[in-house]
C-alpha cells in the first residue's frame, strides 16, 4: 500500500525530471522541435514531461538523452 506522501513524493521528482531536461535542452541550445522529433515524441508529450505531467517511458527517457547527448543518469539523479 502506498502513503499519500507517496505519490507527493512521485510529482516531485517528475517535476525535477522535466525541469532538468528543458535546462539541458535550452543549455545546448536545442529546440523543442528538434527534441521531441529525434526523440519520435510529440510537442505535446514533450511539454508535458518538461511541465512535470506526464510519466515518460524509460525508452522515452533514453531517445531524449541520446537527443541531449548526455547520460540518463544525469536526467534522473
Amino acid at each position: 500500500m502506498h502513503a499519500p506522501d507517496d505519490d507527493a513524493w512521485l510529482y516531485e521528482h517528475s517535476h525535477v525530471l522535466g525541469e532538468r531536461i528543458r535546462v539541458e535542452r535550452e543549455r545546448k541550445k536545442i529546440t523543442q522541435e528538434r527534441l521531441f522529433l529525434g526523440a519520435g515524441i510529440s510537442r505535446n508529450v514533450l511539454q508535458l514531461i518538461e511541465s512535470g505531467r506526464h510519466n515518460p517511458t524509460l525508452f522515452t527517457l533514453l531517445r531524449i538523452a541520446r537527443v541531449l547527448d548526455v547520460p540518463l543518469a544525469d536526467l534522473v539523479r
